[in-house]
């Protein structure tokens, strides 16, 4: 078993209350990480952060704000003590995709539900949590979770797709705005993997959302969950800037092979 270089650190996780979230908070306690959730539904945090406590013996807190409000979020994070801000891991997740229609069709309300989460909200966290990390003087990473979506752009998802290339331009110039400083940076651009993700992006309709994982064998939120522990548990001086992941059926955001 490889070396467990976290155990003790803290790590803060938006959007930690389903999905990718919820499945790093459980990896890192397992590691014996201390965490700080956030997200916005307060009873299944709370349920976690019971479970979590319970199961691995860790430290946990839980932040029930909106990444969308820049005072909430603002205030939620000064509200922490000062032992708790010397956050060492931050995995900037909350993040979703609303419709899957043509540009001119869109509905402006989940056009800006999806720019106000996934890049606005990306920024808020980001814009607070970086200088309580440069605080501590320790090397701390910090993990964005992008998609293949903002590496090629596919017909139907022209607003999803750009605030995911809106992450990887992010980090792209964080890293390099942090290349003096103990940081490293990594953009994870996840493939198909099965969570409530489909089920977000068409409204509750379950048959369309199964559809998109239909024919082929999908990642699911722990295989994330791993990969992000990898990152956050390399020695300090390495340092992965940009990762895919997808199924072994999939090659890019637009070329998926499906077994009929």
């Amino acid at each position: 078993m490889e070396e467990n270089r976290v155990k003790g650190k803290i790590a803060f996780i938006s959007g930690a209350s389903s999905g990718i979230g919820k499945a790093t908070a459980e990896k890192l306690a397992q590691m014996g990480v201390n965490l700080i959730l956030c997200a916005r539904r307060e009873n299944i945090l709370n349920e976690l952060k019971e479970n979590l406590e319970k199961q691995y013996g860790i430290k946990v807190i839980t932040l029930v704000f909106d990444v969308r409000n820049y005072n909430d979020v603002l205030k939620n994070i000064n509200s922490l003590d000062d032992e708790w801000k010397k956050i060492d891991i931050l995995v900037n997740n909350a993040g979703l995709a609303v419709g899957l229609e043509k540009i001119y069709q869109y509905d402006m309300e989940d056009v800006d539900r999806m720019v106000d989460t996934n890049i606005k909200g990306f920024t808020y966290i980001a814009n607070t949590i970086l200088p309580l990390m440069i605080a501590t003087d320790k090397v701390c990473t910090v993990v964005n979770i992008g998609s293949v979506a903002g590496e090629i752009a596919y017909p139907n998802g022209s607003i999803y797709c750009a605030t995911k290339f809106a992450v990887k331009a992010i980090s792209d110039a964080m890293r390099s705005e942090l290349i003096d400083k103990k940081i490293k940076v990594t953009n994870i651009k996840p493939g198909l993997v099965d969570t409530e993700f489909s089920l977000i992006r068409f409204k509750g309709d379950k048959t369309k959302a199964d559809n998109v994982y239909k024919g082929i064998e999908p990642l699911y939120a722990e295989d994330i969950a791993d990969t992000i522990a990898y990152v956050v548990n390399l020695p300090d001086k390495i340092q992965i800037t940009d990762l895919t992941v997808t199924p072994l059926h999939q090659a890019n955001g637009i070329h998926i092979y499906r077994e009929s």
